[in-house]
């Protein structure tokens, strides 16, 4: 078998003896940048049928064709896990999509909180964070990053069947955990950098789906706390054990 060495998302269907047609930005990364001639194997992925490894058939400038050979590797869903997070500067926002999509987030989900200094993202270019970050990670799946939604609205339309891990950095110092059994629907949700104020603190405090956790003795950055709130999630009711 042929070692690929590269990963690429597509949207096209993937199986034995599909063609998949590459866009412009493709074909330039392949053939412009990683100088891939026709027979080169790639791996592909769509979030829907696995890993495949594919051979180039066709290059240019402006396209080009692959042509699926076998599976490599199945579908590898993620926890229905959500991540709920305000956005931050830039770069701080772009590293919490990269991880999150990295642990194994299922979807990703922008909010404007009281403090929330960002009236609004990009959702094209996060979900392309999500996408580059699937590719070198290994995964087969890409979470959906959705559009930035006020928390107030969030919470008045939440599902009733899915849990909510609260992170609250007023606990900072207290021992909590999230207590509940492994699985099931939950989603984690992360402050801004300048916390919650006290309103949204007393509502989630009232929610029955909401867990209330600390994440250790020290306040953390809000880019930390969405690594270290997946990671316990994890290693406590997800799919690293």
């Amino acid at each position: 078998m042929k070692n690929a060495k590269i990963r690429l998302y597509v949207e096209h269907p993937l199986g034995q003896g599909q063609t998949v047609p590459l866009n412009r930005d493709q074909a330039h990364y392949l053939f412009g940048v990683m100088r891939l001639g026709v027979g080169a194997p790639v791996l592909l992925f769509n979030g829907r049928d696995g890993e495949w490894r594919a051979d180039v058939t066709q290059t240019g400038k402006r396209g080009g064709e692959l042509t699926c050979a076998e599976q490599t590797a199945p579908l590898r869903m993620p926890p229905d896990l959500w991540l709920l997070f305000a956005p931050i500067k830039k770069a701080r926002t772009d590293f919490i999509v990269e991880k999150a999509a990295e642990m194994g987030a299922a979807r990703i989900c922008p909010v404007q909180t009281d403090f929330t200094n960002a009236e609004r993202v990009r959702r094209d270019r996060l979900q392309a964070h999500a996408v580059e970050a699937a590719e070198q990670c290994g995964g087969t799946y890409v979470p959906a990053v959705d559009d930035l939604r006020k928390l107030d609205r969030m919470l008045a339309d939440w599902p009733g069947d899915r849990q909510l891990m609260f992170c609250d950095e007023a606990e900072a110092g207290s021992v909590q955990a999230p207590g509940a059994a492994r699985g099931g629907k939950w989603a984690i949700l992360i402050g801004p950098e300048g916390g919650f104020s006290e309103g949204e603190r007393a509502r989630l405090r009232a929610l029955p789906f909401a867990h209330v956790v600390s994440l250790g003795p020290r306040i953390l950055r809000a880019d930390t706390a969405a690594v270290a709130a997946m990671t316990l999630w994890q290693q406590a009711m997800g799919d690293w054990t």
